[in-house]
């Protein structure tokens, strides 16, 4: 029974462009497997509570649809599914990480701190969704079913999933055609109280379901096509209303049956790849893909400050609503060989294209809030492994981006004056670098290092819109200048016959960083030098055959320099640093027929320069049970088994609002069963 996320360490990851196998590389990766994904699905089918609970550097999840303030090692991760980028840097609404079932994904692929193996985005990291294949030949079908319940069974907390799954595999053919659908009812607290709704997105009351294809064929033994689409949608029922809370008497935000304004809240993605490979082509390995993504958010209705016109409602009346649109067509090229020069020298080398248009709309007026954002960029790289000794090797590269920015002249909304913004087209070149070592002090001790530098656009989005005086032009915005985030880490790695331990410490620079902060109930970018460090340590104890130990700790914290004055003297709130935690998991397998496993997430006490965001840290404990039937198997979970009363993580630290004092989720009961055959 897997119990941590080193159980993996002869994967290689395949969100690294060069040969990574995880456990053997400089930089910390973590692999999360098949069954850890189903452990963590039996009590919760919230992809961030699962990367939360298993990445220890992670936020705590919001238990919403938008995952903004969901960081990771203080900054913004980059999703992939099957390396097609999912995140929209250009307008981050935080949607990225719901856009796939997690039912329709085989493993998850993180790996720790900058990156720019994918290009724009990776600032915190790179969490790759790397989609189910056959798992073995012939033709089987898998059907499962769940329900879930508060802890009182009240009828409109009631929720349920349906997946069914098809697999086929030939000599040539290999064929994964899957669905889901899911229900979920409202959210209840420790307290038993409705627990509120976010403008932002929701995932209580609503409705989901996911269509995935994929396709392989071997032309021979060495070359092999791979197409592959997944359509997700998540949407609203809108039967519920937002209740303001009373932050400063400790009141959270709730929610009433009906009055729901403007139209659902949803998510709808799709997602299409192509891709082609040849394990031995003049003896080089060539992977190469083509992927397209169409990406729609929209958001709840409000009466925002930022939606006001005079001309269409009196102020203060005026409601709307905006949708984020975005779609990419990009194109991705690699080349490995593997033992060159007596088997010391690997090389790994490729170029990629990306085509990203984005905008938001306001949907009820028919304006334009952000207006269209034409992003292209081109990038070369090149990545080299050296074996120096039997215990010591060396890796290094660079990837050159060139990017161009494209936006017309526009008109901003009436809030901010409807100034006229000139056009422009920005361009900008980074090459990025990077550089690692692996150092064998014995036969089960690794020392690790690398230096790794990230690029990325600030919320573009945010700019273009907050613009408020006349004059200014796309071209002399200085805020639209990218992001480059320095990774340095330093770390040590155990592998014992039965104990695995590692621990690695980090700092991440940025000396042109983006920092959030609310203004009149808006949040705008603020462009400083941000610099976080901090210590993340996971050990794995195997104690017999039957019983595993798995123990988290993660430690950060991050300044900003808010004065300009070149030294950061501003700490980091809740929207960007996880808090520090422990955690611990144990797995057990009682029999041949019967697992279970209890995780506890401690959250430690934090204080931030701004004392209304203080948090008060909270204990959640959950536990799952996964009994083998004659027929099929019956999963049991329970989330915060012990009906925890406590505010979100993001409630406390990262906003002070009557809107957004959240309580999480009480004591959640799941049962489901599934058969393969």
């Amino acid at each position: 029974m897997d119990s941590g996320p080193h159980q993996l360490d002869d994967v290689v990851v395949s969100a690294a462009r060069s040969y990574t196998v995880a456990g053997k590389s400089p930089r910390k990766i973590t692999v999360i497997s098949r069954q850890q994904i189903e452990d963590q699905m039996a009590i919760s089918e919230d992809p961030g509570a699962v990367l939360a609970n298993l990445i220890p550097s992670y936020s705590p999840s919001r238990q919403k649809l938008s995952n903004a303030g969901e960081t990771f090692r203080g900054r913004t991760p980059q999703f992939l599914i099957d390396g097609v980028p999912q995140s929209n840097p250009l307008r981050n609404g935080g949607r990225s990480s719901y856009t796939i079932d997690l039912s329709m994904v085989e493993r998850i692929e993180v790996i720790h701190g900058a990156s720019a193996e994918h290009g724009l985005g990776a600032t915190g990291g790179i969490i790759n969704f790397v989609t189910r294949r056959p798992e073995q030949p012939g033709f089987h079908q898998h059907v499962g079913v769940s329900l879930t319940s508060d802890d009182d069974v009240q009828s409109n907390g009631l929720g349920h999933k349906l997946d069914y799954r098809f697999t086929g595999q030939t000599e040539r053919w290999d064929i994964v055609a899957a669905a889901s659908r899911q229900e979920r009812g409202l959210f209840y607290d420790g307290r038993d109280r409705v627990i509120g709704f976010a403008y932002p997105g929701e995932i209580q009351d609503s409705t989901s379901h996911d269509l995935f294809l994929k396709a392989g064929y071997w032309l021979d033994d060495n070359q092999n096509i791979i197409v592959s689409a997944n359509r997700f949608e998540l949407e609203g029922n809108h039967d519920y209303r937002a209740v303001p809370g009373d932050r400063a008497n400790g009141i959270p935000t709730g929610a009433a049956k009906g009055g729901a304004e403007g139209d659902p809240m949803f998510n709808k993605v799709t997602t299409l790849r192509a891709s082609y490979s040849h394990g031995n082509w003049l003896g080089n390995q060539i992977d190469a893909q083509i992927y397209h993504q169409d990406f729609e958010g929209q958001f709840g209705a409000l009466r925002s400050g930022s939606f006001q016109d005079p001309a269409l409602a009196p102020a203060g009346t005026l409601l709307d609503q905006t949708r984020n649109e975005s779609e990419k067509l990009g194109s991705q090229f690699t080349l490995k060989r593997r033992g060159l020069f007596a088997d010391r020298v690997d090389l790994a080398a490729g170029f990629d294209a990306l085509s990203d248009e984005t905008r938001q709309r306001l949907v009820l007026t028919d304006r334009v809030y952000v207006p269209e954002t034409e992003y292209r960029n081109y990038a070369g790289f090149l990545q080299l492994g050296l074996r120096a000794t039997e215990r010591l090797a060396f890796s290094g590269g660079a990837r050159h981006e060139y990017a161009k920015l494209k936006v017309d002249g526009y008109r901003t909304v009436a809030a901010n004056g409807s100034v006229r913004v000139g056009g422009g087209d920005p361009d900008f070149e980074e090459t990025l670098y990077n550089i690692g070592l692996t150092y064998q002090l014995a036969d089960d001790i690794q020392l690790f290092a690398n230096y790794s530098e990230g690029f990325g656009m600030p919320d573009v989005g945010r700019v273009l819109r907050g613009i408020d005086q006349p004059g200014q032009d796309v071209d002399t915005l200085l805020a639209l200048e990218p992001i480059v985030t320095d990774n340095r880490e330093l770390g040590l790695r155990l592998n014992g016959e039965r104990t695995r331990f590692e621990i690695s410490y980090f700092e991440s620079d940025s000396d042109y960083g983006e920092r959030l902060s609310e203004r009149n109930g808006v949040y705008v970018v603020n462009r400083e030098k941000v610099e976080i460090k901090g210590v993340e340590a996971s050990l794995d104890w195997r104690i017999n055959d039957a019983h595993q130990l798995g123990l988290t700790y993660a430690h950060q914290k991050g300044e900003s320099d808010t004065d300009g004055n070149g030294t950061v003297d501003t700490t980091l709130s809740g929207i960007s640093l996880a808090p520090n935690r422990f955690g611990a998991r144990w797995g057990a397998r009682w029999n041949d027929d019967l697992r279970s496993l209890v995780q506890v997430n401690h959250y430690f006490d934090r204080s931030f320069d701004q004392p209304d965001l203080d948090f008060d840290g909270y204990t959640l404990v959950d536990a799952s049970l996964v009994r083998k039937l004659p027929v099929g198997r019956l999963k049991a979970g329970v989330e915060n088994l012990f009906d925890k009363d406590y505010v979100s993580y993001y409630s406390q630290a990262a906003r002070a609002s009557n809107d957004f004092y959240f309580t999480g989720r009480g004591r959640v009961y799941t049962l489901g069963y599934e058969v393969d055959f």
